[in-house]
């Protein structure tokens, strides 16, 4: 019988891949995804005597700090020492470790990179084990998770045609990023897509780019809209603002780039400044962090939403299995699959039909991974240019 007692890790990698990129994406800070150039995406294998496991981050500049280049530089040389020749299954010692290696300072410090090799530890675990993530957690409320479909950069006139190519694939539920023109025309977006959506179940993101005064006035636009929530309205770390804002707000404040650690959740619940928190796990530095996140939501009666960070299908397993696991019944925005193809997966990944998930059941994440094409997609992100 296999045990978890006797894996010590011994090996981490990096692989930065070269995705097909399937169309544009772009948020209030810039674009994601440009149709024609790859999605570039950091693979970590962590190898303990002879079980791998692997794990992904989504390098996106335009919504956080770290690059591709950090990303392989922060593993390679910092994370990778740190926890080579520790027991495997020692989770939250991999966390201290981490910790000690990049520390928080202002921000949880490279959450992307610590979320890689933690999603990898989850995966080897499971396959260790021959079990998925859900059973070695031993919770899985949900066997399917309902996803949204992306409306972002399109003006008002433009929109129509992504809603119905949403509906078409069986979608009923829409994210519109806003934050990308003026208030008007955001709003003209967001009740273009209502229009084209009917009743389906509809909310709207601004990563971060109003001021207070903007962020109250859009909210009371969005209130005739039937809008479930109204994501990042200010910048993350204006915890007097949002206070302000959700006090005033007749549409729900959910909270994103804010929540970066649990105890950052914490705070927003002691000052009564938060509606609904959003899981999301790279941001919260890996499926460990972002357990205890979910936790404490729970705990203290916080609407937990999902999100994640146009994930290839590594990340998007290991969102699925978290949200899953704390029963997460609103649709929630795992995009990747609308922006990106997932070369390396082989076999019958993740499944996707009508806009719901299926969450895998496959050992680890479920996610088989084609060494020779991860090796064959690989680029050297720190060349030169």
């Amino acid at each position: 019988m296999t045990t978890l007692a006797g894996l010590t890790v011994d090996r981490v990698e990096t692989y930065a891949v070269a995705l097909p990129t399937i169309r544009s994406f772009g948020v209030s800070g810039g674009a994601v995804a440009v149709a024609g150039t790859p999605s570039i995406r950091v693979l970590a294998k962590v190898s303990a005597d002879g079980i791998t496991g692997w794990g992904e981050a989504t390098p996106i500049p335009a919504w956080t700090y770290e690059t591709a280049e950090s990303i392989v530089t922060t593993i390679d040389r910092y994370l990778a020492p740190a926890i080579l020749g520790r027991p495997a299954w020692d989770l939250d010692g991999v966390t201290t470790a981490f910790d000690r290696a990049i520390n928080r300072g202002f921000t949880i410090g490279a959450p992307l990179a610590k979320a890689a090799v933690d999603i990898a530890l989850h995966d080897l675990l499971g396959r260790a084990l021959g079990v998925s993530v859900g059973v070695l957690w031993g919770q899985r409320r949900r066997d399917t998770v309902d996803l949204g479909w992306i409306v972002a950069g399109q003006s008002a006139a433009e929109v129509a045609d992504a809603v119905a190519e949403g509906r078409a694939l069986g979608y009923r539920a829409f994210k519109v990023k806003i934050g990308l023109h003026t208030e008007a025309e955001d709003a003209a977006v967001v009740r273009a897509v209502r229009d084209a959506a009917g009743d389906a179940a509809l909310w709207v993101d601004a990563n971060q780019a109003y001021t207070g005064d903007a962020a109250l006035r859009m909210a009371r636009r969005l209130a005739d809209l039937d809008v479930t929530a109204f994501e990042q309205p200010l910048p993350a770390n204006d915890v007097a603002g949002l206070r302000r804002l959700r006090a005033a707000s007749p549409v729900p404040v959910a909270l994103d780039e804010s929540l970066r650690h649990p105890g950052d959740l914490a705070t927003f619940v002691k000052l009564d400044a938060v509606d609904v928190a959003i899981a999301k796990v790279q941001r919260s530095g890996g499926l460990t962090l972002s357990r205890r996140l979910c936790a404490l939501a729970e705990d203290a009666g916080v609407r937990l939403m999902g999100s994640g960070l146009t994930d290839s299908d590594l990340g998007l397993a290991a969102s699925l299995h978290l949200f899953a696991a704390y029963g997460i019944d609103t649709p929630v925005d795992l995009n990747g699959r609308q922006f990106l193809t997932s070369s390396y997966a082989t076999g019958e990944t993740v499944r996707i039909h009508d806009g719901v998930a299926t969450v895998p059941t496959g050992p680890g994440l479920g996610v088989d991974v084609d060494e020779s094409v991860v090796r064959e997609l690989a680029v050297d992100v720190l060349a030169r240019p």
